[in-house]
This record gives structure tokens, C-alpha cells and sequence, in this order.
């Protein structure tokens, strides 16, 4: 009961915030480009329709040849043109948001996207997508996770929780959102549904959406985005959540969110309605706020430091030569695949014999056993544990 009496007060506090912002007052005008669509102009129309008649906070204005259509239409007649149009109309004010595709952000933007996962059809948001945050792969990692925080609480999510891929540079990424919120930057991590828990998740938190975010680099989330959106239609169709989702760069003050020509109506209905979320939510805004408490708890050291740790690793494999070699059984888990020779050649460099392998739950460094502690003691001081 008194679960249900503050929801209802969380409901009446927004809705007062609202009116008292004149929130109610205006219509968020969302642009979206129809050139380009494998389905055609057709089905990008009737996704903008059905965004237009789901949300009547949205004012829905298409770019593209002329169709008949009660929405806004500005005429363009090519990919090019529209995009110059939604550019000029952007940068005028006249657009609080688009949606596009084929649209080339600079390094520093990736996308957040946003799913529908099939285990229990809750939303998930796929951080990130297409875009790179970073030229350096963890640190891409690190910066999509405080990007997709600031997405989702413009997106009405205060405290979203989050949760990391099993993939390279996952057991990198962790210790350094570890790092952050020891140093006082709020980030609320999920445990995988899976019994061994952990904020390092599997494929089945992915089906089951066990975080609100879950982070991973841009190559890997647009394979899960096309997957988890097209696979009812056997990949030709993409008919589920709501696309790529938009650009987020620390200092990037548009918000322009991205769909595939593959995207069927229904997603690109969904991408409409999320551009707009985020445009109401006030994003460029929310993603200043997060990475300057991201700062404040010392990002810039943690960044600078994923790159010296790659840089060490690669300096240990071009001076260090293995010790004698010794019986090696005893198990280190929980170095990155990536940095897992640099690692091996790091506890070389410290006098220490080891080798690479893979274990049941991923790669492992095998150490003698009367030299473990001393192992453990050089990766964690080195940064690899």
C-alpha cells in the first residue's frame, strides 16, 4: 500500500513539475529524414503517423518527396538535401530532434540505443551503437556508460542501474566504474540474474533485460540491436524497440537519434517517440550534468590511466623475457582477454613464471603455486586485476 501511495505522489509531483514548466504548453517538434529506407518512403511515412497519433506531446515533421500526409512535410529529394535541411532546422531551433540514418558523427558521439528484450519485453538501453566515444576501446566503454546514464535519466529513469557485457574489456571496465563510485560518482550496478551474480553479465541478462543499461563498444551493440529488433522477421525487417538512439558526446548539443534502412515502421515510430523523450528530458543538459560529476570523481585519471596500462603492456612485450619455466597450476581469473599476454609478460618482468589459458568462466593466468600471492599482488598493483 504504501508502495502504491508513492507512486501515485511521484505521478502527481511530475505532472505539477510539468505544468509548472509549461511543459503541457508546447508540442516537442521532432524531424525525421524519409530518404533512404530499404522498406521506402511508405513505411518511414507511416512509422511517423503512428508516432504522431501514439503522442500528441510530439509534433512530427517529415523530410522528404512529397506524399500525401497530414503531418508537416518540407520537401527534399534526396538523403543529402534532407540532412541539410534537418541541419539548418536544428541549428535554427525550428527542430528539437531528428531521426536519420546514414549520419556520420564526429569521434567523441556514439549512440545509445534502445530495445526491447524478449525474455520478459522490458526496455533496455544498448550503450552504445554506432558512433565511437573514444579512440581507445575501454575507455569508449567507460565514457558509454556515463553517456547512457545521462540518456536514461532524461528519459524520466533517476537512478538507472547497469551492467556490463561479457565481452573484452569487460573485468577493465568494472574496476573502473568501480573507481568512480568509491570516488563518489552515483552509478546504481545490477547483479546478473545468473547464480554466480556479478556486474559483468551474460547472454541471458541480455534476453532477460536485467539492467536498465547495458554497456559494451559501438560493434557490439549494433549486432545486438539488429539482432534483438529484426529477429522475428528473419533480419529483413526490424520491427521491435526503438533504434540506435541518439549521438551523446560530452559538449555535443544536438540530439539526433539513428535507425537503419532495415527499420520497419513500428521501430521507426519508436525512435520518433524516444528523440522526443529525450528532447523533453532536456539530454544536452543531462549529459553535461553526468560527466561533470563523472570528472569530479576522477575520470580523467581513470581515462589516462586504461591508456598507460595498454601502453605498459605493450612496453613488456617488447623488453621481457620469460624466467625459468616452472609447473604451473594454480588459476588467476579475471584478466582481460585483450591485455591477457601483456599481463603474463608484466609477472615475467616481476621474476615471476607464468602462462595464458582459458578456464571454464573465460581466461585465466596459471601461476606455481607458491608464487600466487605475489602474482596477484603485481597484476592488481599493474592494474589488470
Amino acid at each position: 500500500m504504501d508502495k502504491v501511495k508513492a507512486t501515485i505522489a511521484q505521478v502527481f509531483e511530475e505532472i505539477s513539475q510539468g505544468l509548472l514548466s509549461g511543459g503541457f504548453g508546447r508540442r516537442v517538434r521532432v524531424g525525421l529524414t524519409l530518404n533512404g529506407s530499404e522498406h521506402g518512403e511508405a513505411a518511414m511515412l507511416k512509422g511517423a503517423e503512428l508516432a504522431q497519433a501514439q503522442d500528441p506531446s510530439l509534433e512530427v515533421v517529415v523530410i522528404g518527396n512529397q506524399a500525401p500526409t497530414k503531418l508537416e512535410l518540407i520537401a527534399a529529394d534526396c538523403a543529402k538535401a534532407a540532412h541539410e535541411i534537418m541541419e539548418k532546422m536544428l541549428a535554427e531551433g525550428a527542430l528539437d530532434a531528428a531521426v536519420t540514418m546514414h549520419y556520420s558523427f564526429p569521434i567523441g558521439v556514439s549512440t545509445v540505443g534502445r530495445v526491447v528484450t524478449p525474455g520478459l519485453g522490458s526496455k533496455m538501453y544498448i550503450a552504445s551503437t554506432t558512433g565511437t566515444s573514444d579512440t581507445e576501446r575501454v575507455s569508449a566503454m567507460l565514457k558509454n556508460t556515463v553517456s547512457a546514464i545521462a540518456v536514461a535519466k532524461a528519459c524520466g529513469n533517476r537512478r538507472p542501474t547497469v551492467g556490463i557485457l561479457n565481452i573484452d574489456g569487460a573485468r577493465q571496465l568494472e574496476r573502473a566504474l568501480f573507481k568512480l563510485r568509491d570516488a563518489g560518482y552515483d552509478i546504481q550496478f545490477t547483479e546478473s540474474a545468473r547464480a554466480d551474480g556479478g556486474v559483468v553479465l551474460r547472454g541471458n541478462d541480455l534476453l532477460q533485460g536485467t539492467p536498465d543499461i547495458m554497456v559494451m563498444d559501438s560493434l557490439t551493440g549494433n549486432v545486438i540491436v539488429k539482432l534483438l529488433s529484426a529477429f522475428t522477421s528473419g533480419g529483413s525487417y526490424e520491427s521491435l524497440g526503438d533504434a540506435y538512439g541518439p549521438g551523446v558526446g560530452e559538449g555535443y548539443g544536438r540530439i539526433i537519434n539513428i535507425i537503419s534502412r532495415a527499420s520497419g515502421a513500428p521501430v521507426v515510430a519508436g525512435a520518433v517517440a524516444y528523440a522526443g523523450a529525450c528532447a523533453r528530458g532536456g539530454l544536452p543538459a543531462k549529459v553535461s550534468q553526468e560527466f561533470a560529476a563523472a570528472r569530479k570523481a576522477g575520470l580523467e585519471q581513470i581515462l589516462q590511466g586504461l591508456v598507460q596500462t595498454t601502453e605498459g603492456g605493450r612496453r613488456a612485450e617488447e623488453a621481457v623475457k620469460p624466467p625459468p619455466e616452472k609447473v604451473v597450476t594454480e588459476e588467476i581469473p579475471g584478466v582481460e582477454i585483450l591485455v591477457l599476454e601483456d599481463a603474463v609478460r608484466i609477472l615475467w618482468k616481476a621474476g615471476i613464471y607464468a602462462a595464458s589459458g582459458m578456464g571454464c568462466t573465460g581466461p585465466i593466468i596459471l601461476v606455481a603455486p607458491e608464487d600466487k600471492a605475489t602474482a596477484l599482488s603485481a597484476l592488481k598493483a599493474a592494474e589488470y586485476l
